[in-house]
């Protein structure tokens, strides 16, 4: 920091060279908050922002991400750079990866952009030689007994890693990756875990072991790690339209009617669209100081009939505006609700967007929404 400060001083023009020591000073009293580095990692937004007047207006902002960073990043632009940020929003969803080889084993995770080590292990396995007369049959059941013990011993490792304290798998899919046989001993093992047969989602071949292996199994597995969203998508939106289909009457589409169900408690399961348009207006009236909330389309809120009370006619006033999504991502435990995510890529999840509104969800129990409406 301040070597950047120093580097600053030989800024030219006076406004800009200002503005930029005055960031850095900034960045400096927010990093003294702090004694150590948080565990995901370190924000710090500093500069000058333009109001809704148009005058410049500072802005320092310091937080710890929701996951962690993968890397550090220091910046002196004309604008924030949130790149980096942004990837950490593209998926939470994530994969174990066991890189086994015959020189020792790996477990890592992999979630957006971070990839993290679990555990790793080194092993020294005999190899074949010509050497051992009468014993060399002796020698080949020592051979084969230390590479049973060792399957045995990843396939232990790896219920310690990927298996969570509810007994269930902490990861949505499991990718086997080695340069030998072993990882197809181990697939096809009954020492391995049953919990972790099902959610191998690939078995690929790498020419390294270790973290080095880690990296190329990464790479090799892309397809099989995106397609494995692709597939929840459609078995999550799948089993909404079977309750269409039943006519069971447990479920609900529609911001209006998916709003009326959430307030009720009634939603299980609550499926969004990542892009859905809608805005949530907190409405107040000057006169009695109600509250009042709507949600509206980006062409509805150019319609003033939304923003006077329905009695009087008198105009109300915006306190608050929020997107939809970001509101029912902070606020969906509260109503004792599971959220999902979905895009439009695939084909049940387009008709889902275009055909129900992009928002809906399946409910604990039946619910008259025409009683409610009246």
């Amino acid at each position: 920091m301040v070597a950047e400060y120093g580097t600053a001083s030989q800024i030219k023009s006076h406004a800009n060279r200002n503005a930029v020591q005055t960031a850095i000073t900034s960045a400096q009293q927010r990093l003294k908050a702090y004694t150590k580095c948080p565990p995901n990692g370190l924000v710090i937004f500093c500069g000058e922002i333009l109001n809704e007047e148009g005058k410049p207006k500072k802005l320092s902002l310091a937080f710890e991400p929701f996951k962690p960073v993968s890397r550090s990043l220091y910046w002196c632009d004309s604008r924030f750079h949130t790149a980096c940020l942004a990837e950490l929003l593209q998926d939470d969803a994530k994969f174990g990866f066991l890189v086994m080889d015959g020189n020792g084993c790996l477990f890592g995770t992999l979630s957006g952009a971070h990839r993290e080590v679990v555990h790793k292990f080194s092993v020294d396995l005999p190899k074949k030689h010509g050497r051992g007369g009468q014993s060399a049959l002796r020698f080949a059941r020592l051979r084969l007994e230390k590479r049973h013990n060792y399957v045995r011993k990843v396939a232990e490792s790896a219920v310690t890693a990927f298996i969570g304290s509810d007994s269930r798998p902490n990861v949505a899919g499991l990718v086997l990756a080695g340069s030998a046989e072993f990882k197809n001993q181990l697939q096809t093992s009954d020492l391995f875990d049953q919990r972790l047969a099902d959610i191998v989602v690939a078995v690929v071949d790498v020419s390294y072991g270790g973290e080095n292996g880690f990296t190329q199994a990464i790479e090799l597995a892309a397809d099989s790690l995106a397609n494995v969203k692709f597939v929840a998508e459609k078995k999550l939106v799948g089993g909404f339209f079977d309750e269409i289909a039943k006519d069971t009457g447990c479920y609900c589409f529609g911001v209006r009617d998916t709003m009326y169900a959430l307030e009720m408690s009634a939603v299980e399961t609550l499926i969004v669209f990542e892009d859905l348009p809608e805005n949530r207006f907190e409405l107040r009236n000057p006169a009695t100081g109600e509250i009042t909330t709507v949600c509206l389309r980006p062409e509805q809120e150019k319609e003033r009939v939304y923003f006077q009370d329905k009695e009087t006619g008198a105009d109300l006033e915006v306190s608050e505006k929020q997107p939809l999504v970001e509101w029912l991502a902070e606020n969906f435990k509260s109503f004792g609700a599971k959220l999902e995510f979905i895009t439009d890529s695939s084909q049940e999840g387009n008709q889902f967007v275009k055909g129900f509104g992009g928002i809906g969800g399946m409910l604990r129990w039946k619910v008259d929404f025409m009683e409610l409406a009246e």
